[in-house]
Order: C-alpha cells, then structure tokens, then sequence
C-alpha cells in the first residue's frame, strides 16, 4: 500500500522536476548556498532594485521555456537572436543579469563546471524575497542550462499590460497556472518599478474627453503625470509598482489595486474581474494568505520546464553555449 501511495505521488510530480532535490550540490559544490546568499546581500544591500530585477528575470526565463537560463544567452553569428534581444525583454534589469553571472563566475572556481545558470537563478530569487521580506520557500536544484534560446518564443509566452483579463488567464493557464496562482505571482508587482512607457497611455491623452483613465485615483494619475512627464525624451523615467512600502515584500500591492493605485491597466482589471477581485480582496486583507500562495506557486513555477540530463548542459559561461549549436 505505501508503495503504491509513493508511486503515484511520483507520477504526480512531471518526470524532469522529480529529478531536482534541495541538497543536489550537498557533496559536489558544498558552499553553494552560501556563496549565492553571500552575493545576494551585498548586491541588494547596495542596490535595492535587485531583489525586484531578479525576480522579474527568473518569471520571464521560466515562463517562455521553462527555467533554463536560455535569457541570458548572448546572440551571435550562431544564435542570432536569442531570447534576450526580445522586445519584451529589452528592460530586464542589467544588475539582475551581473549579480547571476558574478555568482557563477565565483562558483566556477571553487567547483568548476558543477553548478548550471539556471539553479543560480532559482537560489538568488529566492534568497532576495526572503531579504526583502517574503516567504521562504524550498528550491529543488539540479536543473540543466537550456542548448538553445529563440526570440521568437516569447510574445506568445509572457503576458503584457494591455491583453483583456481573459488573454493574460489563458496566458498562464497555457503554463498549467490556475487563476488564484496567477493572482498570486501578479503580487511580484509589491516590489520594483515600471517605466513610464508601459503606462504613459492611462496618464496621457487618455480619451477625447479626459486626460487620465478614470480608473486610476486623481492624485495618484496626478502624481504619475509629474514624474513621467518627459518620459518620451528620456525613457529611463519610472515609477513605483507599489507607492507605500516600494522596497518591501508584502500584500500593499493589492490593496493599492482596489483604491486605483495600480500601475497598469492589467492591475486595474485584477481587481476589476470578478473572477479575480475575491482573491484580490482576500490577499489585500490577508497578508499569511498571499504568502502562502505565492511560495506555493513560485515552487510550481520553479520547476517548469526544467532540463535535466542530456537535454540540457552546465554551461561554462552563462552568456553562452558550451559548444556552436548544430
């Protein structure tokens, strides 16, 4: 009976990810852990936007083709145009990519060619929720680094600010995502900032007959119109996801969205749908709840798509392939 119990508990788990373990690197890369925590708390200790560039970048690496670093190559005469040159990625924080490849380069002198780009990753978005103040949550390590990386795999895969609630649901149900996770990992948006472009349509020459959506709270439409107001002269300008606590993991996020201090229009229709307002409301009151949800799915998107065996590599270099691909 407990043998049977055990395997179909295995046949629940997709095969590769039945692979990964938290203790992969307990014998090959003992310092594993700590070197990749070490590096986390000086690099966010000096640039607060990290924690939020990193997590960012780990969404956009697993949702497209499963998390196996295939963002961070490099195109080339050979890969000409990987997935990092996407439009959509195009605003992927430059420190969340250093912090990765500084970890690596670190961890490939004291156990070369042990640790993929991938588990880095993985390890350091998790270990920068926990330091800005989110839930811990186990990685399983052992993933592969991707063997190719194709631009053109991404606009179907992430989703963007101005798809209909419908789109962005099916989005993540393409991905096995279930409505409340989505809602879940949309809560990422309490920590970092946007640029104005993705927004400047809601504050800008809204409608023929008003300036700003009327969905957005006056003073905060007002507030953004001041801080983006040369955002097509200079496109580094942005804003907070989060107006209240910008720097801190927590649920403010979704009880801004219910007052009309989202960003987006897509945090607006979160908290407009009635398919997803409840869960909205149940998060803006529950800090424990979002918590729990939101590890929960980050361990589920953790293990999406993961290479494992010959159908990935360790590479030497995160910014490219062990060997020119065929």
């Amino acid at each position: 009976m407990a043998f049977a119990v055990l395997f179909l508990l295995f046949l629940s788990v997709p095969f590769s990810s039945a692979k990964l373990n938290p203790d992969y690197y307990s014998a090959t890369c003992p310092d594993f852990a700590k070197i990749v925590r070490d590096q986390v708390f000086t690099k966010q200790s000096v640039v607060p936007a990290t924690a939020a560039g990193v997590l960012r970048l780990f969404f956009h690496d697993c949702i497209t083709d499963g998390c196996d670093a295939s963002i961070f190559i490099s195109s080339n005469a050979y890969t000409p145009h990987a997935e990092r040159d996407a439009d959509l990625n195009l605003s992927l924080s430059g420190d969340a990519f250093d912090l990765v490849i500084k970890i690596k380069n670190l961890l490939e002198l004291t156990c070369p060619g042990v640790v993929s780009c991938s588990d880095i990753i993985a390890q350091a978005t998790r270990d920068l929720i926990k330091m800005v103040g989110g839930p811990y949550f186990p990685v399983r390590l052992g993933r592969k680094d991707s063997l190719n990386s194709d631009a053109s795999k991404v606009p179907a895969s992430l989703p963007t600010p101005t798809m209909t609630m419908d789109d962005i649901i099916n989005k993540f149900a393409a991905r096995k995502f279930t409505v409340r996770e989505m809602v879940a990992l949309t809560g990422a948006h309490t920590i970092g900032f946007t640029h104005c472009k993705e927004f400047a349509n809601r504050i800008f020459n809204f409608s023929p007959t008003s300036q700003v959506d009327p969905t957005l709270h006056p003073k905060f439409a007002e507030g953004l119109r001041h801080v983006c107001w040369n955002y097509t002269k200079d496109p580094s300008m942005s804003a907070f996801n989060d107006p209240r606590s910008p720097s801190k993991f927590d649920n403010a996020y979704f009880g801004n969205v219910l007052k009309g201090l989202g960003l987006l229009r897509s945090d607006y229709l979160l908290g407009a749908d009635p398919r997803t307002r409840p869960i909205v409301e149940e998060y803006a009151k529950n800090e424990q709840a979002f918590f729990r949800d939101f590890a929960k799915a980050m361990e589920k998107l953790a293990v999406l798509g993961v290479k494992t065996g010959n159908a990935g590599e360790i590479r030497s270099r995160c910014d490219q392939f062990n060997h020119i691909p065929a």
